[in-house]
């Protein structure tokens, strides 16, 4: 009877093992507030590990803390990837892996790279985390860190790399994409998110061709400061709002005034025509377009400025709100959304001046809706959409427009 039970405690303790491989254990995370979070969910935690270790991928898929090793030396390492760690000052639920998928370089780009690795990956892991997680308020997204390999020959000879993609999913965009039904519903919650091939920040795009000049991963620029527009409250005092920003601070010198005439904005419109279409066909779930007034160019201050007209819908609670409020919210909820994926379907050195970004703010009540209209020059929005600059430098370095008036705008002292 006692071998029996030694036997059986020994099968026991080697069954908690295999099922928490994939997890790292709190001891070991030095940071007192990720410890406190990998040992209050170490349990969901080590069921979305055991989940994700039974599960089939397409090709052979290891969780690891190493990355770019050889598939016959992955079984002797710590495969346990799995903890809470910090990502531009946000808490993240970092996972790690080595996907054993090797793609041709020339069949393949580097977007049907990165989406495979999406669709055949990242998405049913998130499909498995999230629903364990979904009550955990602690941390703000999920970071992703696989590598594959991709073939190509060097003078003649067979060769392969290894490419290492991090995807970076804030908890609203991973909500939206776990319960998405159509590839658009998908797609606008990607492009919330942050994509980086070998270090480099990259576009994906989960249905046809990219937008000219988002083929390839693109540069990162250091910056000097790093926020991402949110309506949560920060630890500790709140910075000062500036009245303005300053123009070396957004990395440009303004530019000098051109005659812009009504032949310039019709060359602009043919020239933009097809991505204009697509853009608002891709984008409206998350846009919510105003079908009268379809995407236009005009003249705004000596430039030319794209013109997109849509609506925000605020929940009644805000009802009986400022206007300052309501705009401060349509921006931070709607607009801010917006800048990211709409400057992704344009090169950067497209020919226009900025965007104007007008919407009708409606409440879910019988109360008239305010007209706001966000112009913004297009470095100003390339400095918000690189992390560079924060919202509030973006709405200082544009013009705020409501019911036909210019106001200023300060987005946390509006929302108090």
């Amino acid at each position: 009877m006692r071998r029996i039970s030694l036997v059986l405690v020994l099968w026991m303790i080697a069954g908690c093992i295999t099922a928490s491989a994939q997890v790292l254990s709190p001891a070991e995370i030095g940071d007192d507030q990720q410890r406190a979070l990998q040992e209050k969910y170490f349990d969901q935690l080590k069921q979305f590990g055991e989940e994700a270790r039974a599960h089939k991928f397409p090709y052979a898929f290891y969780f690891s803390r190493v990355l770019d090793i050889e598939q016959p030396q992955q079984a002797t390492v710590d495969q346990r990837s799995i903890r809470f760690d910090t990502f531009n000052r946000q808490v993240v639920l970092e996972i790690t892996g080595n996907y054993y998928a090797s793609y041709s370089l020339l069949l393949m780009d580097y977007n049907h790279r990165v989406r495979q690795d999406f669709n055949d990956v990242v998405l049913p892991l998130l499909k498995m985390a999230e629903p364990r997680l979904a009550k955990a308020q602690e941390f703000q997204a999920y970071a992703f860190e696989i590598s594959h390999h991709v073939r190509h020959k060097v003078i003649g000879v067979e060769s392969e790399t290894v490419e290492n993609v991090v995807f970076i999913f804030p908890r609203a965009a991973v909500e939206r994409l776990v319960n998405a039904t159509t590839a658009e519903q998908q797609q606008a919650a990607v492009l919330d998110s942050q994509i980086l091939v070998d270090g480099e920040r990259f576009s994906m795009w989960l249905t046809g061709d990219p937008p000219p000049g988002s083929e390839r991963p693109r540069k990162i620029e250091k910056a000097r400061h790093t926020e991402i527009a949110s309506l949560q409250p920060k630890l500790g005092g709140a910075d000062p709002i500036e009245p303005t920003v300053n123009s070396r601070l957004l990395g440009y010198k303004e530019p000098a005034p051109r005659i812009v005439t009504d032949q310039t904005l019709g060359s602009l419109q043919v020239e933009h025509d097809a991505t204009m279409t697509r853009l608002v066909r891709e984008l409206d779930p998350q846009a919510h377009f105003v079908s009268y007034a379809p995407p236009s160019f005009i003249a705004f201050h000596n430039g030319a400025y794209l013109q997109l007209a849509v609506n925000t819908p605020l929940d009644a609670a805000v009802a009986g709100s400022s206007r300052y409020k309501l705009a401060a919210l349509a921006f931070d909820e709607h607009i801010a959304h917006l800048v990211r994926p709409v400057l992704a379907y344009f090169a950067k050195d497209t020919d226009f001046d900025g965007m104007d970004f007008g919407t009708s703010v409606k409440l879910s009540t019988s109360a008239s809706p305010l007209a706001v209209e966000f112009i913004f020059p297009l470095k100003a929005l390339r400095c918000y959409a690189n992390y560079d600059c924060t919202g509030q430098q973006l709405v200082n370095a544009g013009i705020v427009l409501m019911n036909g008036d210019r106001v200023t705008l300060e987005l946390q002292a509006a929302e108090k």
